[in-house]
């Protein structure tokens, strides 16, 4: 028997945005090697004449839109829930955003997995009618969903408010191990290995770069911090953290050749993570993945994912007094750095998470009629 299955919900495949696009990548080409029949939704700017129909032995399902509004991804995702309507095998839904949609596939009678991913209306940044728009969703979703798939077990125990706990598997992310990576690139950037430490996030409130920078910027350190992420001029809280920032900080943009930051995570002495809201970040468990020394936000999110892999803050003068210790004491790094590499390889191999998500659709494949 040849299973089918379309995936709903991300941009499409090959990846090129954030990591719902890269964990659709990694469990297409898994499934497909182990003979799935593997459907991708794409959403393809209007402007692009010949999109791929094929990647690898993966199909891709193209639909057009205009361009990568949020109104239009919209668009999208309610066209590929209506198209997805005559498809035989099982979907499986990253995100419920637009899960208001899936009703469509839920009265056809399909079996539709969703991962519900983080706590979206929960974020500072957007507006009343956004976190409304998401709450409405997040509940939809877990009544549409045939089965739901938290990615930690603080969103699990969130979604048990909606639904019964046995609706729900507890899979995080996972990511790739970095074993080596060359060093050719730190030129590029003026930075030598080990002098240096990183950030990788969106520039916003709610992932502590103002208090990161701080910290750090509270004295001389003879160390760099590289702050990744897109920053604009006209956004106040962008000007803020670049107000804060001595000159031993510096901010290179977003970077998104995945080499490169494989290379800039291997040979950092810090990665540091100050994400406050959410469930397994894709960036927290890649910092694993590379051995990474980790300063991490102290919550309940960060902490079950590094373990012990990571030393916590919780304000400016905690985040500062971490550096202190973190930059001056190399037997405490390299101790975090190992317990990364153990970390990652017991919990968040890409092996490990892609086979329990096979397991879980075959334990939920449609019967045949």
């Amino acid at each position: 028997m040849t299973f089918s299955l379309f995936i709903l919900g991300t941009r499409g495949i090959p990846a090129q945005h954030g990591g719902f696009e890269t964990f659709a990548d990694e469990l297409a080409l898994y499934l497909s090697k182990r003979d799935w029949n593997v459907n991708v939704y794409c959403q393809i700017d209007n402007a692009n004449s010949s999109p791929l129909e094929q990647y690898h032995d993966i199909n891709l399902i193209n639909i057009k839109t205009k361009n990568d509004s949020a109104l239009n991804t919209m668009v999208f995702d309610l066209k590929a829930s209506i198209d997805a309507m005559n498809k035989s095998g099982i979907l499986l839904t990253l995100g419920y955003n637009t899960a208001i949609f899936n009703i469509f596939n839920r009265i056809k009678g399909q079996t539709n997995i969703i991962n519900m991913d983080g706590i979206e209306w929960h974020r500072a940044k957007w507006s009343k009618k956004a976190k409304a728009w998401f709450w409405l969703n997040e509940k939809l979703g877990s009544l549409i969903g045939n089965h739901l798939v938290a990615d930690h077990p603080l969103i699990k125990r969130h979604l048990e408010r909606n639904v019964k706990g046995d609706k729900i598997t507890m899979i995080p992310y996972g990511s790739h191990a970095i074993l080596y990576a060359p060093d050719a690139c730190l030129a590029n950037y003026d930075i030598e290995a080990n002098g240096y430490s990183m950030i990788i996030a969106r520039p916003e409130p709610e992932n502590s770069i103002l208090e990161i920078v701080k910290a750090f910027s509270s004295k001389k350190r003879n160390h760099r911090l590289m702050v990744l992420g897109n920053f604009s001029d006209s956004h106040s809280y962008h000007n803020a953290v670049k107000a804060a920032a001595s000159d031993e900080v510096f901010f290179p943009g977003a970077i998104y050749d995945k080499d490169t930051l494989s290379a800039l995570r291997f040979h950092s002495r810090l990665y540091i993570h100050g994400h406050t809201v959410g469930g397994t970040n894709p960036s927290l468990v890649e910092a694993l993945g590379a051995g990474s020394a980790i300063l991490a936000h102290d919550n309940g999110f960060n902490r079950w994912v590094a373990d012990d892999a990571a030393i916590y803050f919780s304000d400016v003068s905690s985040c500062s007094n971490c550096f202190d210790q973190l930059l001056n004491d190399n037997s405490i790094v390299s101790s975090l750095k190992q317990n990364s590499r153990n970390r990652h390889t017991q919990h968040f191999t890409w092996e490990k998470i892609l086979g329990e998500y096979e397991q879980l659709l075959l334990k939920h494949y449609p019967k045949e009629k």
